[in-house]
């Protein structure tokens, strides 16, 4: 059997991500994911991959915990993360330490903080590098940091005492420590006033290593924040503000190989009227020039930059139209050439040179892989290289579909059929998460080739509110008007339909996240499914806006139900379930805090209160993970899930009897 037709072998395919690149343009390092013994969870190791693609990848690193957080020196030492075991210590701690492995030799801690240390950056000259922790309030040095630690270990103290907005993030609490910016293996403390200001925040070390430039948010009345860009002297632990605007939040900092410039992101969150808007800024460090907006044509949606080495180029990653594409911008002249676009190009790196940008290449139907572009090549075909995973062969073909909305937009997505099929086979309609998202890469998480090798049909639409489409197509939708999503939706599903291949009459519906929302509301607005499975699905849209870890968001675009009553009783999905007659699989992790369990604890009651038969005969049923958040990471629970969810669709869609997955 093939890893896609079996569930056990699926988990256990090593995943690639990360990707740099030594300071010298010989070793690219690359981490790999495969389960523990137990398939409780991914573990990490760090493997090098030949850049010119004449030797076989390798592994560096081993050990049960795993590594992670590559980064290079200056010197060739490679910088990780690891909680495994120091030898040169009786310390039973297992917070993260970090290791630098020398170019020849053996690995050594040569840094260690009670909260951890996180997300190594190393300047370009020198051997400074900086890295992130967590100290409790109050901490004013490392050995405080540990007394407290102590302290609320032994006496069973959970407690967190929050001043401010946000409280959560995704599947953690902050708090009750709030990140620092340490430097050198003293690791001096370049931000004790920080408070919460470093959450979440991405940064860069200037060559010289004399500056961090970094993300700091400020809060702002009414729980509402704002993302500035900070430089930090080092030496003196001075900060002062290189982009701070109304309305705008600034992150995610690239500096330049000279010094003197910094790209980032520039981000508007809309509010009702407005759309969301992303795109990239440069500044320059020393504040001797204005802020300068790159216009970023070909309907790119960035996600990433690189710098050349000469500063005067930089590279851009992002989707394009139900792909990806890396475009090369030179910042002298605007102009703008497309190296790739025919799939999604992650972890740019781009070598001393500047005739090569590294990548990891993802597309619908192969996972993460390294590859080489020319730097100065255009749509250019790129170069594999030598990977540590295996690859895949898939059961199936996949295939651009177009169609015709009502509005006359032209709707694209993608089209999974089975390989050697004999009949028409039953379909699965995916709605993605986001919504700011497109369908343009592999997912481990909900992989469509799962259900081909067992028959299905699978359509991943990009509908309204998707990326790589230009603005015009989020604001089609906005604000996130779940009626114009589903015009789009089942446009491509109707043309999809009419092929002889795909039996109309067996469908069903999936989503997750944003997804699982529109799963919720069409269900309440269609019977044409057999089947409806909702993940992390938002419920009811007065609830979700106040209890979600993004609640200043969700109140800043959507208002109350007072401000917009027509908005909220067109698009909250509760309002309709009087008229749900489909069966739903529901399933939520208890530590998602992004659309939080209790939208799923709610819609469960309603279904469940709401069914007038026997409660034998309840069609629906609910898979809850308590110790999952807003995706399911652990490699076991992750093939009980999708056991559980072909179950129900073979229960519902294929009229098989309902097996009861085995939850041990």
């Amino acid at each position: 059997m093939t890893p896609f037709e079996d569930l056990a072998q699926f988990i256990a395919v090593p995943r690639l991500d990360g990707l740099c690149l030594s300071p010298d343009g010989t070793r690219l390092i690359t981490s790999v994911q495969r389960p523990d013994p137990a398939g409780a969870k991914y573990v990490r190791a760090l493997w090098e991959i030949d850049p010119t693609g004449d030797r076989p990848a390798h592994r560096v690193t081993r050990s049960a915990t795993g590594e992670s957080s590559p980064a290079f020196r200056a010197d060739g030492s490679l910088l990780f993360t690891s909680s495994r075991p120091d030898p040169d210590s009786a310390d039973d701690d297992d917070s993260a330490l970090l290791w630098s492995l020398p170019p020849t030799g053996e690995a050594e801690v040569i840094a260690r903080s009670p909260g951890g240390c996180n997300s190594p950056v190393a300047a370009g000259a020198g051997n400074v590098f900086a890295i992130t922790t967590d100290r409790l309030p109050g901490a004013d040095s490392a050995e405080d940091d540990q007394r407290r630690r102590g302290e609320r270990k032994d006496r069973k103290i959970g407690a967190m005492l929050h001043e401010g907005f946000p409280i959560r993030y995704w599947d953690h609490e902050l708090g009750p420590g709030f990140p620092r910016i340490l430097i050198g293996t003293e690791l001096r403390d370049v931000t004790p006033d920080a408070g919460a200001s470093l959450l979440n925040a991405g940064y860069d070390l200037t060559p010289d290593g004399r500056t961090v430039i970094t993300d700091w948010q400020v809060a702002l009345r009414h729980g509402q924040h704002q993302g500035t860009l900070q430089a930090i002297d080092v030496g003196t632990g001075q900060r002062r503000t290189i982009a701070a605007e109304d309305g705008a939040s600034h992150g995610r900092p690239v500096i330049s190989p000279d010094g003197r410039l910094v790209a980032a992101f520039r981000e508007t969150e809309g509010d009702y009227e407005t759309p969301w808007t992303l795109n990239v800024v440069i500044h320059t460090i020393d504040g001797t020039a204005a802020a300068r907006s790159l216009e970023i044509g070909d309907d790119l949606s960035p996600n990433e930059v690189a710098w050349a080495p000469d500063s005067a180029t930089l590279y851009v990653a992002g989707d394009r139209h139900g792909r990806g594409a890396v475009i090369a911008i030179d910042l002298a002249g605007a102009i703008q050439r497309r190296l790739v676009a025919d799939a999604a190009y992650s972890n740019l790196c781009v070598s001393p040179d500047g005739r090569y940008v590294y990548a990891l290449r993802s597309s619908m139907d192969a996972p993460n892989a390294p590859a080489r572009l020319d730097a100065d090549g255009i749509d250019q075909q790129p170069l594999p290289l030598p990977s540590p995973a295996p690859e895949l062969t898939v059961p199936g073909t996949v295939r651009d579909v177009t169609a015709t909305a009502p509005d006359g937009a032209t709707v694209r997505g993608w089209l999974y059929t089975p390989a050697d099929a004999v009949e028409a086979s039953p379909l699965q309609l995916w709605i993605h998460g986001g919504p700011f998202a497109s369908y343009n890469s592999w997912s481990w998480r909900w992989c469509p080739w799962l259900a081909v090798a067992r028959g299905w049909s699978v359509l991943l639409p990009d509908p309204a509110l998707s990326t790589g489409y230009g603005p015009d197509w989020i604001a089609r939708a906005w604000p996130h008007r779940a009626a114009t999503v589903w015009s789009d939706v089942e446009a491509l599903l109707d043309e999809v339909c009419t092929r002889p291949e795909i039996d109309a009459n067996r469908t069903a519906c999936l989503g997750a996240s944003f997804g699982g929302y529109m799963t919720n509301w069409l269900a309440g607005h269609t019977d044409r499914f057999s089947a409806i499975v909702t993940h992390s699905g938002l419920w009811a849209a007065d609830q979700q806006h106040t209890t979600t870890d993004a609640a200043y968001w969700k109140s800043g675009l959507f208002g109350t139900p007072a401000d917009h009553p027509d908005w909220y009783a067109e698009n909250s999905p509760h309002h309709f379930i009087d008229n749900i007659t489909t069966p739903m699989l529901i399933t939520h992790g208890n530590r998602d805090y992004r659309v939080p369990y209790s939208e799923s604890l709610r819609l469960w009651w309603d279904l469940v209160s709401h069914f007038d038969g026997d409660p034998a005969d309840l069609p629906h049923r609910f898979l809850q993970l308590p110790s999952e958040n807003h995706w399911v990471l652990s490699p076991s629970q992750s093939q009980l899930w999708n056991e559980t969810v072909f179950a129900f669709l073979d229960w519902h869609v294929l009229g098989e009897k309902w097996r009861r997955p085995e939850l041990s």
